[in-house]
């Protein structure tokens, strides 16, 4: 990348995460001819890299590559990566201004993620302005020296992923059951056979007496998510579900609509007015 106008630049406090160069005597440097100074090798995201120097600009192929001081990022060690090998990186390159304490910080602003590879093992900015650059009054190059510095964030595919699947309508995502001689109970609560509906086990669980604050005076209808052990740590299943106590004499149903956010890794219930229990 050899066209200042697609880098972006801001100023901050903080120096740079994975690599600085010091330069001592920069115009030496210059006067030297020399086109391009690479610092030593250092390690970021689990790659070795190199922080490339260009003090008279890039000018290969940038007929105005001479006005510029340039810096770029180059991967090394490339023979020992696999065949078609393919790097992507979001790197930032840095200059220090000695005259306020900050660095200015250059990135790519339309395309922050590079990639290398075989043939594309460098990549960079014309950082500033020669004349810039060379004016003490800007803090870049001040009694000879200048700093800059390179930070190298690798994309790399963890393998982790997740996923948010949604039933519209599941196949057999209802069940009924029938309880016999529900008079005669003598239980605090009963369960029913498990069901499956979405992929997961269900229960629905019924407290003939009540529970919570409809103990005593309410039937109480739970349903429960039966495999919830197995969800990781923090995990729910969230699903829109009915439950319904059937009036056989006159139709006049009881039921209880939920949608989410509920999350059905606890119970919810239902609480039927105290007419069940005396029908008549």
């Amino acid at each position: 990348m050899e066209n200042n106008q697609n880098s972006h630049g801001s100023k901050r406090v903080l120096p740079p995460a994975h690599f600085s160069l010091k330069i001592e005597s920069f115009p030496v440097l210059q006067k030297t001819g020399v086109e391009k100074y690479e610092s030593d090798v250092f390690e970021a995201g689990g790659y070795k890299w190199r922080l490339c120097l260009y003090p008279n600009g890039k000018s290969k192929g940038n007929p105005k590559g001479n006005r510029f001081v340039s810096l770029y990022l180059k991967l090394e060690n490339t023979g020992d990566l696999p065949r078609q090998w393919e790097v992507n990186a979001e790197f930032k390159l840095f200059v220090f201004d000695h005259i306020n304490k900050k660095y200015l910080t250059v990135q790519d602003k339309n395309h922050p993620v590079k990639r290398f590879h075989e043939k594309n093992t460098e990549e960079g900015f014309d950082i500033l302005p020669l004349e810039t650059f060379r004016d003490s009054s800007e803090g870049y190059l001040v009694k000879d020296c200048c700093v800059f510095g390179a930070e190298v964030f690798v994309i790399k595919p963890t393998g982790k992923r997740e996923v948010l699947s949604m039933l519209k309508k599941p196949a057999n995502g209802f069940s009924t059951w029938k309880i016999p001689n529900f008079s005669k109970l003598d239980k605090n609560s009963i369960l029913c056979k498990a069901f499956t509906a979405g992929g997961r086990s269900w229960q629905i669980q019924v407290h003939p007496g009540g529970y919570d604050k409809g103990k005593g005076n309410s039937l109480s209808v739970f349903l429960d998510l039966v495999d919830r052990g197995k969800l990781p740590p923090k995990k729910a299943i969230w699903a829109e579900y009915k439950l319904r106590v059937l009036d056989q004499c006159r139709d006049k149903h009881v039921e209880y609509t939920c949608k989410p956010p509920h999350k059905t890794s606890l119970f919810i219930y239902i609480t039927c007015s105290p007419y069940f229990k005396n029908p008549n």
